[in-house]
Order: structure tokens, then sequence, then C-alpha cells
């Protein structure tokens, strides 16, 4: 099978890409630096805004793995959330009706579901708002018969590079070099979800889901602090302290006027810390059931992205 995986490059994307070809299939990637990626497959430079270039990339695949998106805690210009969350599905969709192809798996969000005990998703950034927005979209592509499969990841970690995408591994590696104050909603429980599993997901998906279902794929369910309590087991760490709630919306109101003043980025905002208030649990049991999906305890799943933040001349 050939597949065309957009946002190929990401901390998910480049997962997926080796999944894919790990599983002899032949991987197309698309994104705005792919052919400096050093990825299996072809390389096709490109971005989901542009629909012709899209469109181009995708014809003659069998597939099409929708992973691109923008993912960031703030962006001076908001719309660039639209257009490529929301607007990088709609291309999608449509490329995918035009040129008949069998099967668009898209990668949606957790924060694009309601959290635990609520009705509604949250709209507390611009991310989970057009996160949310897209998945209204693909619902409504799929029950007008596309053949879409909706994905949503949980709390994505493991080895790779620092992202926004890779929150833990950020969070960890700024613990570790001692540039973390702290952390907002410790004790909130969050679906931790190896990006390896994540991945073979996305696969198995491309390979046996049917077109129109819906699947969670998540992992161990642990309080955000449990990721912390795993690098002071292994690496002697102190845990972070946990900020209350009050302080980090006074940071994060200071963080954002900061950032409209300056643009550069916030360290928080206070749509992150609403973010932060809440319990985010994916459940998996579908995937695993139907697609045969595996989940890496959160212990066994640091070991190697905690080996990565030790020091070279270090053996502990």
């Amino acid at each position: 099978m050939r597949v065309l995986v957009t946002g190929g490059t990401g901390y998910l994307g480049r997962a997926i890409v080796r999944a894919i070809a790990e599983r002899g299939h032949e991987p197309v990637v698309f994104a705005r630096t792919a052919t400096a990626a050093d990825l299996p497959g072809r390389a096709i430079d490109g971005d989901v805004r542009d629909r012709a270039a899209f469109a181009a990339a995708a014809r003659g695949v069998d597939a099409i793995c929708h992973s691109a998106a923008l993912v960031k805690l703030w962006q001076k210009d908001a719309s660039e959330f639209d257009s490529v969350n929301v607007g990088g599905l709609e291309h999608a969709l449509a490329i995918t009706r035009e040129l008949k192809i069998a099967r668009l798996v898209y990668t949606s969000s957790f924060l694009a579901l309601p959290p635990r005990g609520a009705q509604e998703p949250l709209a507390a950034n611009d991310y989970q708002r057009t996160k949310a927005a897209a998945h209204r979209l693909a619902m409504k592509a799929r029950d007008a018969g596309a053949p879409i499969v909706t994905l949503y990841p949980g709390v994505i970690y493991g080895p790779g590079v620092l992202t926004e995408g890779n929150l833990v591994g950020r969070l960890l590696s700024d613990h570790r070099a001692g540039k973390l104050p702290g952390i907002v909603g410790g004790e909130r429980i969050w679906s931790f979800a190896h990006v390896d599993d994540v991945a073979l997901g996305h696969v198995l998906a491309l390979e046996s889901a049917r077109p129109g279902t819906r699947y969670g794929l998540g992992g161990e369910d642990a309080p955000q602090m449990r990721a912390f309590e795993v690098m002071r087991d292994r690496l002697g760490t102190a845990l972070p302290r946990q900020l209350p709630y009050w302080l980090a919306d006074i940071v994060g109101g200071v963080e954002e006027l900061r950032a409209r003043l300056t643009g550069r980025p916030p360290l928080i905002t206070r749509g992150a810390v609403e973010i932060f208030r809440h319990d985010w649990i994916v459940d998996s049991q579908a995937a695993g059931r139907d697609l045969g999906y595996p989940s890496t305890p959160i212990a066994a799943g640091l070991a190697a992205m905690l080996e990565e933040l030790l020091p070279a001349n270090s053996s502990t």
C-alpha cells in the first residue's frame, strides 16, 4: 500500500512514516521540509494549505494519513491554526473524494473531545479550538459517506525531538536541566500514549479499520506527576513543585501580555492552565479489540526517553 503522510516530519509523523515502512508499505512524506528529513519512502516538499500541491502529492496513492497540524501553545497570527488544522483537513477530504482514494486516516486529538465529566469540548486555546472544529468537520464528512477513520491519540511521549508535540519530553528535559519552575495539575489524569504505539495504531487503522470508525489511541492512565516519579526513580531527580492554579493563571496572563508586546511565545497561557485543570482519559479498548493496538506501560515507555536526558558521561 502506498500511503501519503501529511506532517510526516513532525514528532508523531516521523514515527508513523517509519511504522508504515516497517510494515512493508510505501510511505510518501508530504511536509514543508520533507526532502531534508532523511525518512523512508518518497519525500515531497509542500504545505497542506496549498491544495494543488497536496493533490499532486496524493496522485497514485492508496490511502492518506493526515497527521499534519499546527501544534503550538500560541501563535501571533491565530488564523494559522484555522488554515492548517481545519483547512488542511478540508483539503484532505476534498482530495480523497476527487481522486477516489479508498481511505483517509485522520489524526485528531484528545483535546478535540470533552474532558472527563464535561459534555462539550473546551476551546481553551487556538489549537484546541481548531482541533475541535476539525473534529466536527470529520464527523460531518463521515456522516456524508467519506471513507474517513478518525484517531484520537492521548498524551504522546517517547524518545525523539523535543517539539511542542512532545510535551512530556519537553517537561522532563526542562526539569532535568533545572529550567522548570513547577507543574500545573500534577494530580490530573492523563492517558500516556507511547509514540511508537500511536504510530503503529495509525498503520493498523490504514490496514484494517472500517471507514467511518473512530478509535482512541491512549495508554496507561496516570497522574501527570507519574512521569516525574518514573524519572525520579530512574535518574534520582527530585519531584517538581506543583503550582496552584490561581498563581499559574496570573503568570499566564502576564506571559500573554509579554507575547503580544514582543512577539515571543509565552511560557504558559491561561488557556493551557484551563486544560491542566481537567482529566484527559482516552479509552483504547476498541482499538485493542478491533485493531490489535498495544499499550506500553509508562515506566517501560519512558526508559529510552530518560536515557536521552542523561549527560554523555553519566553512568546513572
